[in-house]
């Protein structure tokens, strides 16, 4: 007979392992990670291009109840997150319960037996009597859709496929996309570069990176008296919230707030490029907030330096030997790097075929209706099913605030259903309906819908022009109601389940 597990989570990035944090603390033990990659650690495993480090103050960025006093920078490079990854995993003993290299195709409701059969590319079929996708929200890269690139006899490399053994040193390289990544990758570009390109669509708004190394006498401080990192994360969490959620969130009623993030930002390129026509093509023309800001002391001085140039043409096609643009100018490249970020909207939401009550694919459901997930984590038609990666889920800037909201409300929703003596739960299409209604109306007063976005092209806004990946409340309201959301807004499954199939 089939082994059943408690639970199956589809990914071993920090969305997984919080949930099964969550889990292991609500007493469900057998638990499998299914995880595509080699390894654990999500977006800080597959990303390792040059220059990649957290864009947000590293104190806000790690589980609050696991704080890391070991930080080097104000900004972590990336491979410090990676071995924060793995720190988590060891102390909770997860690595165990991880299967990597597992590729999930598709999950499907058994109603027979009340249990999720989550289908593997091998053929194999896992069972477990709840099902966590926990995904990521920047999982599936964006290839970009330009004539010729195929044709290109240099090297080709996208951002989340990093290549080390590429060589850069150099060589005229060509970059596509001027997003946070991009901010990130084009300063360490630069330094190697015979001659850099950079293919500007969007501009960018970048703001002053206060970074530097965190000294040793802090960060044993941090060891010694966890209330002083506590008290940094607070502080840092505070400024983000302010302007994400003022700044954004309330456009309409904080104007004051928006105008002093871009300010911000504008004052940052002024000093630093002085050139008046490199600076307007550096200037967005959108609202501060339609597309995420990044931090960067480097970015903007780049396109000063004598073998770097921008260019905001669009390409018009790539042929064998480099990128030709709209005006019919050509540029000979030995490496193409694509920047060119992630799909969230075609092959995202949900990242695999997910089928639940009466045959309903999530990923149709969502496309034909409206994107929607009650609290950002639970779907009516779909029991026992929590969706990590949500319409309406992602609160502030940390990914980590989302997270630990979302285990808050897994441990309530568990909680009441162990109290219930049930076998599991499907939230109502009232109370989704409700959670929607109130989402749309509070987005309404976001720089999303009463700012100027159109030009913005950012992956908040989806297919048909909705912003609805930030859950448009303050990280306290979204904790606050995911531990208070009322209990009755679910349905409760009866014990009586069926054998499963041999």
């Amino acid at each position: 007979m089939n082994q059943l597990h408690d639970a199956v989570i589809v990914g071993a990035g920090f969305g997984g392992m919080g949930a099964a944090i969550e889990l292991l603390r609500q007493g469900y033990d057998d638990l499998v990670i299914l995880e595509r990659e080699d390894d654990l650690g999500g977006t800080w495993h597959v990303n390792r291009y040059p220059g990649l480090a957290v864009d947000i103050p590293s104190s806000t960025y790690s589980y609050s109840f696991e704080p890391n006093p070991h930080w080097s920078r104000l900004f972590a490079p990336g491979a410090e997150l990676k071995k924060y990854a793995e720190h988590v995993a060891d102390k909770y003993d997860l690595r165990r319960r991880m299967r990597f290299g597992t590729v999930v195709t598709r999950a499907v409701w058994d109603e027979d037996t009340s249990t999720w059969a989550v289908h593997l590319e091998s053929g194999e079929v896992v069972r477990g009597r709840f099902l966590l996708t926990a995904t990521g929200f920047l999982s599936q890269p964006r290839l970009p859709d330009i004539a010729g690139i195929d044709d290109f006899r240099g090297t080709v490399v996208h951002t989340t496929r990093w290549d080390d053994d590429v060589e850069l040193t150099g060589k005229r390289i060509g970059i596509i996309g001027t997003g946070a990544t991009a901010v990130q990758l084009i300063p360490e570009l630069a330094k190697v570069a015979d001659h850099l390109t950079v293919y500007q669509r969007t501009p960018i708004y970048v703001s002053p990176k206060l970074d530097g190394p965190v000294p040793g006498l802090v960060r044993g401080a941090f060891a010694k008296v966890p209330l002083t990192q506590r008290a940094t994360r607070l502080v840092g969490t505070s400024i983000l919230e302010v302007m994400m959620v003022a700044g954004v969130l309330h456009f309409r009623d904080l104007p004051w707030a928006n105008a002093l993030g871009k300010r911000v930002c504008e004052a940052h390129l002024r000093r630093q490029v002085r050139d008046p026509e490199l600076r307007a093509k550096l200037t967005p023309d959108y609202d501060f907030g339609c597309k995420r800001p990044t931090f960067s002391n480097t970015y903007y001085p780049t396109f000063t330096q004598p073998h770097v140039d921008l260019e905001t043409t669009s390409i018009d096609h790539v042929d064998a030997g480099g990128i030709v643009t709209a005006d019919g100018r050509r540029t000979d490249l030995d490496v193409l790097v694509l920047a060119t970020g992630f799909n969230l909207w075609d092959t995202n939401f949900p990242a695999i075929q997910v089928i639940g009550r009466e045959g309903r694919d999530l990923r149709k459901w969502w496309r034909e209706h409206r994107f929607s997930a009650y609290e950002g984590i639970t779907v009516p038609k779909f029991p026992n099913f929590l969706s990590l990666n949500s319409p309406y889920s992602y609160s502030g800037l940390s990914y980590f605030t989302t997270i630990e909201s979302q285990m808050a409300h897994m441990g309530r929703l568990l909680t009441a259903m162990r109290e219930r003596d049930a076998a599991g739960f499907e939230v109502t299409e009232e109370a989704n309906t409700a959670f929607l209604d109130r989402m749309t109306g509070l987005l309404g007063n976001s720089v999303f819908n009463a700012g100027s976005c159109a030009t913005a092209r950012s992956y908040y806004f989806n297919q048909h022009g909705e912003a609805v990946l930030l859950r448009p409340t303050s990280t306290v309201s979204a904790y606050r109601e995911a531990t208070r959301f009322p209990l009755d807004d679910y349905t409760y499954l009866p014990k009586e389940v069926a054998a499963l199939p041999v």
